[in-house]
């Protein structure tokens, strides 16, 4: 059985739209890259001709990997409910070791973006902050070791 992915529509959406770019619009460049390389003369020592073909091996793994979570998509509402942590909820959380407040939003793997603090409901993070309500103290337990935070404020 595939796994599914959870996703938003927002989400579902631009992963439709990135696919199309990368079906079109990158691989007709990386193909005009090769071309130009070849041009290069000798394939075996050609620097230009390997990157070349590197970025189209990766490419196409994207685009294998978008078609999938495409393909297993499970499209979720975004819920307004506030009383309890869920799929798209932000919450603004105290982390104890670091004795800071932050704010998360938490989405699917697809959606995801560390960076950005959008965490997946799939990571340790994500799955001790789920179905939790304002005021808990959880423990993540995360492969740096375990964390306590506190559930401040779940905002939407």
């Amino acid at each position: 059985m595939s796994e599914e992915f959870i996703m938003t529509q927002k989400g579902y959406d631009e992963a439709v739209e990135k696919l199309k770019y990368l079906q079109t619009e990158k691989r007709k460049e990386i193909t005009e890259r090769i071309k130009v390389a070849r041009g290069f003369g000798d394939l075996s020592e050609n620097a230009e001709y390997d990157a070349a073909r590197n970025e189209q091996a990766m490419n196409e793994g994207e685009i294998l990997e978008l078609e999938a979570k495409i393909k297993n998509a499970k499209i979720v509402e975004e819920s307004t409910d506030i009383s309890k942590i869920h799929f798209g909820s932000k919450v603004r959380v105290y982390d104890y070791d670091m004795e800071e407040e932050a704010v998360y939003t938490l989405m699917g793997t697809t959606e995801a973006d560390p960076m950005n603090n959008v965490i997946s409901i799939d990571s340790p993070f994500g799955k001790a902050l789920l179905g939790s309500a304002k005021g808990a103290v959880v423990t993540v337990h995360a492969p740096g070791g375990d964390f306590k935070v506190e559930i401040k404020e779940i905002l939407e």
